[in-house]
Order: C-alpha cells, then sequence, then structure tokens
C-alpha cells in the first residue's frame, strides 16, 4: 500500500515538473535568416547600396579634387610668392574641411546613410519583430535571435522577471511599476504577473542598434 502510493506521489510530480518545463520552453530564431528571404528587404537593401554608392562618389569628388589642387600648387610653388602660398594653402586647407564635413555629413554616426537605413530597413524589422512575438504567443517564455554576433534576447515574458523579488531579498523596497505608474506593493502585494513581451536590447531594436541580429543597420 505504502509502495503503491509512494509510486503514485512520484508520478504526480513527474507530471508536474513535465508541465511546468514545457510551459516554461525557450526558443530561438534567426533573424539574418529571415531578412534574407524577404524580397522587401532585398529591395532596401539595394537602395541603400544606391545611395552609399551616390554618396562615396561625391566625397572622392571632393578629395580628388584637393589632391589636384595640392599637386599644383607643389609644382608652381617655387614661382609664388609668399603671399600667394598663404592664400593657396589656406584654400586647400578650407577644401579639406569642407570634404571631412560633407563625409561626417553621409557617412557619420546620425548621417545620411544610417537615417536612410532606419527609413528603410526598421519597417522590414518592426514586421519581423511583431512575428516573433505572434509566434512565441503564451508558449515561450523567451525567444533569443541566433543571427547576430551574439544570441540576443527578442521576446521574454514579464511574468518571469523577479527583479522586484530581488530587490526584496536584499531588503530593498521596490520602485513603481513600469506600466500603471503605482508601486507593485500597493496595487499588487507582489510582482504582477503580465504576459505582455518585453523588448530587450538585441536583433530587433530599432536600427540604431543592428540589422537582422547583428547591427540593423549594416549593408551587406
Amino acid at each position: 500500500m505504502k509502495r503503491t502510493t509512494l509510486l503514485t506521489f512520484t508520478l504526480g510530480v513527474a507530471l508536474l515538473l513535465g508541465f511546468e518545463a514545457r510551459a516554461q520552453r525557450i526558443a530561438f530564431v534567426n533573424t539574418r535568416y529571415i531578412l534574407d528571404q524577404m524580397p522587401e528587404y532585398e529591395s532596401a537593401q539595394k537602395e541603400l547600396d544606391r545611395f552609399s554608392k551616390q554618396w562615396q562618389e561625391e566625397v572622392d569628388e571632393r578629395y580628388l579634387q584637393i589632391k589636384r589642387m595640392r599637386d599644383a600648387y607643389n609644382a608652381e610653388a617655387i614661382l609664388l610668392t609668399e603671399e600667394m602660398k598663404r592664400s593657396r594653402l589656406d584654400e586647400i586647407d578650407r577644401r579639406e574641411r569642407e570634404a571631412r564635413d560633407l563625409q561626417k555629413k553621409r557617412f557619420g554616426p546620425d548621417g545620411d546613410l544610417f537615417k536612410k537605413r532606419v527609413e528603410l530597413v526598421q519597417p522590414i524589422q518592426d514586421r519581423v519583430y511583431n512575428a516573433v512575438k505572434e509566434v512565441a504567443g503564451q508558449s515561450y517564455v523567451a525567444v533569443f535571435d541566433l543571427g547576430g554576433q551574439s544570441s540576443n534576447l527578442l521576446f521574454a515574458s514579464e511574468k518571469y522577471d523577479k527583479s522586484d523579488s530581488v530587490l526584496r531579498k536584499l531588503g530593498i523596497r521596490p520602485g513603481k511599476d513600469k506600466n500603471s505608474g503605482a508601486t507593485q506593493d500597493e496595487e499588487f502585494g507582489e510582482d504582477p504577473v503580465e504576459e505582455a513581451p518585453n523588448k530587450t536590447d538585441g536583433g530587433m531594436q530599432p536600427p540604431t542598434q543592428r540589422d537582422g541580429g547583428g547591427d540593423p543597420t549594416k549593408t551587406k
């Protein structure tokens, strides 16, 4: 009799643990692979390449003009007065500053190419992220992206965010709830249980950070 009871209890625990494991599944996607299969992403990449080539030719032409000016100065310097030399060198310096400014404007961290990447790639990445959330649904606790240089977290259920529990363990009263503005202690008495996805740093953030799991703003 005792053996039967113990066996029943053991089976029950095993079933519960199995259910819990299934309820907290973790999955992964490869956003680089996904994006490469999307025709609109390929079109966006071609458009970015066109702008990049056009702007690079513009910058190259500025530096080519500066080289010609410097070569001409070096060839004629022996015939120039000091005032003429100073004037020619000042003009070359001015052109070089303008060329550097143009290069920064086109290709700098917040330059025209970066803005164009955000404009063209961001909507596509948002579509992929929304699809990830729908696929995750209620079946997965977290979804990771394996398409970048590191495995970034794309989706996480706030139900399993234990940050406030850790704060309490440290003797610190949690602050205001991120969503409602009310303190969790006052409204819930404990960590709120929510299923809303939590976008974190990683492959599906705006291209300010990445393109397809890695840096989303980089062209191929």
